[in-house]
């Protein structure tokens, strides 16, 4: 189903909250005041009746935050289509607890520098005297930070352009136009959703996002907008070829055989993101994307000039800057994983964007294609002095559990854990 604008606009507006004032005055209320026998008694009834008036405000409340995201999804108009209805203030369901909105504020009074990300050239990588530099500088940054970035990295400031290009492209076209492949499950290869764990988390983050399966055959390409289709193909060529580079230097990084992670079919199955982060009016409220972590071995993500991704840096949260023409690269849940606790996943987090422009930032996840195999640390990294810190997962469990679950914080990596 597909609302227009104006039929969404209508449908946003007219959900009715039942506000705790009004809940507290139904039947039953007033037996509270009603005389009784014993002090004793009175306080109990007025214990009781409470209870009742607070529960019964409390699922007035979570039914009609239901309704309301259940028809901001079918209006299939995405976090866009509500800026570009002239909205002023952000619907509540998108209002974030106290709890998250307070870690948006620094700790500290001075802001942590952004600069704590390193940045490594990959020149020379294929170089016997420069590789080992590079391979320890990416197997430090993985241990201590679990991100770092990368130019010269073989793909030409003109692609990076012409994807983001792309996926604004997308993203800007009319409601109409997008809505045929707005979908939550992802069966033909491509979907276009606002919030993929819309429906288990505790608030919306104000974002929308273009999903695309890369590596898909002619008949499946068809399914990929055209606005963006040529560039997806481009993009999965040079990320499948950074990434077999990237597994290698880590792998090396670790003491294994370079095609160590290769071989366990990490390389196989790509999904391109691509996250639009529009105009938010009230970002002080919300958020880009919650705090998480990644699932997979890592993640190459392309972001614009405009800045907004954090990571968790000890207590504080430090920004990740842009820096003209480079990868950011990050360790997921999986390598943390199989490499026993030697490369760390670290919690990240997109702030919502205060700016008129929009953010574009694109994401590529690798995973493996064997998902029935089993999974755990590589047996080379396991000792008497360090013994296994993870049980063994088949990936089937592994991912169906990160879609289930809201995006929040590390708990995967602590769900396996010994």
């Amino acid at each position: 189903m597909y609302l227009s604008v104006r039929d969404a606009t209508y449908a946003l507006a007219s959900v009715n909250y039942v506000p705790d004032s009004e809940s507290s005055g139904g039947a039953g209320a007033s037996d509270a005041f009603a005389p009784t026998t014993s002090a004793s008694a009175s306080v109990h009834r007025n214990n009781k009746d409470r209870c009742v008036i607070e529960s019964k405000s409390w699922w007035c409340r979570t039914v009609a935050r239901a309704k309301e995201v259940k028809q901001f999804d079918e209006s299939k108009i995405g976090v866009k289509g509500l800026v570009d209805l002239g909205v002023t203030a952000i619907p509540r369901f998108f209002i974030h607890p106290p709890a998250t909105l307070a870690e948006l504020r620094p700790k500290s009074k001075t802001r942590p520098v952004s600069d704590v990300v390193p940045t490594i050239d990959l020149s020379g990588v294929d170089s016997d005297h420069l590789r080992p530099t590079i391979v320890e500088k990416i197997a430090r940054a993985s241990r201590e930070l679990g991100f770092f970035q990368v130019v010269n990295h073989g793909i030409g400031v003109e692609v990076l352009e012409r994807v983001v290009r792309a996926i604004k492209g997308f993203h800007e076209q009319p409601p109409e136009i997008k809505a045929p492949v707005y979908r939550r499950e992802n069966t033909k290869g491509v979907s276009y959703i606002s919030n993929i764990d819309l429906f288990h988390s505790k608030a919306a983050s104000w974002r929308d996002t273009l999903q695309i399966r890369l590596g898909l055959t002619e008949p499946e390409l068809e399914e990929v907008p055209e606005i963006c289709r040529k560039e997806a193909v481009e993009w999965n060529h040079h990320v499948k070829k950074l990434g077999e580079l990237l597994f290698g230097l880590l792998c090396e990084g670790l003491g294994l055989k370079t095609d160590k992670l290769k071989e366990n079919t990490f390389l196989e199955g790509r999904m391109m993101v691509g996250h639009y982060y529009p105009y938010c009016p009230q970002p002080d409220l919300t958020v880009g994307i919650t705090s998480h972590t990644d699932p997979g071995p890592l993640t190459i993500l392309l972001q614009d000039d405009k800045g907004g991704l954090q990571i968790k840096h000890g207590e504080e949260w430090v920004d990740v800057k842009p820096v003209p023409g480079a990868l950011v690269i990050n360790i997921g849940d999986i390598l943390q994983i199989m490499s026993n606790d030697e490369y760390i996943s670290v919690e990240h987090r997109v702030l919502a964007n205060s700016s008129l422009e929009p953010r574009i930032s694109i994401a590529v996840f690798f995973n493996p294609s064997e998902r029935d195999s089993l999974y755990g640390p590589f047996p080379e990294l396991i000792s008497p002095e360090k013994p296994a810190r993870f049980r063994q997962f088949t990936y089937t469990d592994y991912v169906t559990r990160f879609f289930t679950k809201q995006l929040d914080g590390k708990t995967l990596v602590n769900y396996y854990r010994l």
